[in-house]
């Protein structure tokens, strides 16, 4: 099922691309993954076709367990899929942010940042200057001395932006990288990561359980049922607008069904 809402208080968006005008960023073909042998088969994701936009801010909803964070696993790599294909035209990377931020303690922000551009292959003498840089994009402009333990949780979670960043991936994959953070936290982060998208033209797979979160950030949100996870609902969001909270009532009641549905198995 799809629909196509205005939505009203969005950060300026570049619009969803035409279908044909340029190859996608990535696109999931019949895909599915399972656990086990076939006499204990466990079904985690189940003939799964999405394509991502290049440029596009597609959030992925559904209730934990549904198979969200596998499915970005797969299109980072870090798995493959049991059947079906998954396909990113133009060998375009990927860079994955988790909801724990995975910054080493013993470095300071600019270090856990240098390090990426280390595994990228930047020179040494120009790390530095990179990570000031990607730091002040996050705005953490002051923050290349220090180490985690005196950052703050939102603090840090932008400094694993700005190391996820570093990578210079095409697609950026994020696994409800705020779920763990207070409400007001995740807000301001929410305009970062809708500014910062916006102004680097990246090519972003949002997972979250949070239907405030994903109508909020999403261009596009795609809902998972729960066990095994298919696609059973899409909504587009165009702003402005003035429906952002019709779209999130509507959101809410397609998961508190399939919730129910699961329930009822």
């Amino acid at each position: 099922m799809s629909e196509t809402v205005l939505r009203a208080g969005a950060p300026a968006r570049p619009p969803l691309a035409l279908a044909g005008a340029e190859p996608p960023a990535v696109r999931l073909t019949h895909v599915s993954k399972w656990f086990g042998d076939s006499g204990r088969r466990q079904v985690v994701l189940d003939d799964i076709d999405l394509t991502l936009d290049r440029g596009e801010f597609l959030c992925v909803l559904g209730a934990s367990g549904c198979g969200k964070s596998t499915l970005l696993n797969l299109v980072a790599g870090l798995d493959r899929p049991s059947a079906g294909s998954i396909d990113v035209p133009g060998g375009r990377r990927a860079a994955l942010m988790f909801q724990d931020h995975a910054l080493f303690p013993w470095l300071t922000a600019g270090r856990n940042v240098e390090l990426a551009l280390r595994l990228r292959g930047m020179p040494r003498r120009e790390r530095p200057e990179e990570a000031r840089r990607l730091l002040d994009l996050v705005r953490l402009k002051d923050a290349y001395g220090k180490r985690v333990h005196e950052l703050s949780g939102g603090m840090r979670q932008r400094v694993a932006l700005a190391r996820a960043l570093a990578q210079d991936a095409d697609v950026l994959l994020m696994d409800e990288p705020f779920a763990a953070l207070d409400a007001i936290t995740r807000d301001v982060l929410h305009e970062e990561l809708s500014r910062i998208w916006s102004e680097n033209q990246l090519s972003v797979v949002f997972v979250t359980h949070n239907v405030r979160e994903a109508v909020r950030l999403g261009q596009r949100v795609v809902l998972l049922s729960s066990r095994p996870g298919r696609v059973v609902h899409e909504w587009t969001a165009d702003a402005p607008g003035t429906q952002e909270a019709a779209l999130t009532a509507r959101v809410t009641d397609a998961l508190r069904e399939e919730i129910r549905r699961h329930g009822r198995r």
